[in-house]
């Protein structure tokens, strides 16, 4: 009995390397997307750490650029230097489930212990922020709300730990 319980706790010690932080600028105002962001954060927990923060961005004035540039600047306050950023971004890498379990699982395996999943506003991001990821990537070709963003980044990343762990929810 022993040793069953050994080989479970070095397999929960692996499934919670990777500890998830997702920046969101504002509240999630649709309440059928935050259920579903809450029920996927939920089922995450499962596999890994995840906190949600959701950053103050006021009523900013000025052009798309300047707003984009204050949004920046906020995104960029609240990314810790020991983090692997990642940013959502149309203009991304494009990757199939099987392939972002695969990035995953790279991560774990290369000591990677907290990724910083970063989420622009509605204008999108600002150039330094781009700059700062280490990984630029998009969920599709197609237009999402940021809200939208939120849910399916949240499902893909619970669908890439089933794939990585065999369950059935992948299929």
């Amino acid at each position: 009995m022993a040793v069953v319980w050994a080989v479970v706790l070095r397999i929960r010690r692996r499934i919670y390397v990777v500890k998830y932080e997702i920046l969101l600028l504002g509240k999630t105002k649709l309440s059928f997307i935050s259920e579903g962001v809450n029920d996927y954060s939920k089922r995450l927990q499962h596999y890994s750490q995840v906190e949600l923060r959701t950053l103050k961005a006021k009523k900013i004035q000025g052009s798309d650029e300047q707003i984009r540039e204050k949004e920046g600047e906020i995104l960029l306050a609240n990314i810790s230097s020991s983090t692997f950023p990642v940013v959502l971004d149309a203009q991304g890498k494009q990757f199939s489930s099987t392939e972002f379990s695969t990035i995953i699982d790279h991560w774990e395996g290369t000591g990677i212990r907290h990724v910083t999943f970063i989420i622009g506003g509605p204008l999108g991001l600002a150039e330094k922020v781009l700059q700062r990821a280490e990984l630029v990537i998009s969920l599709s070709k197609m237009t999402f709300t940021h809200d939208m963003v939120r849910l399916f980044l949240l499902e893909q990343l619970y669908r890439a730990h089933t794939i990585k762990c065999g369950e059935k929810y992948h299929k």
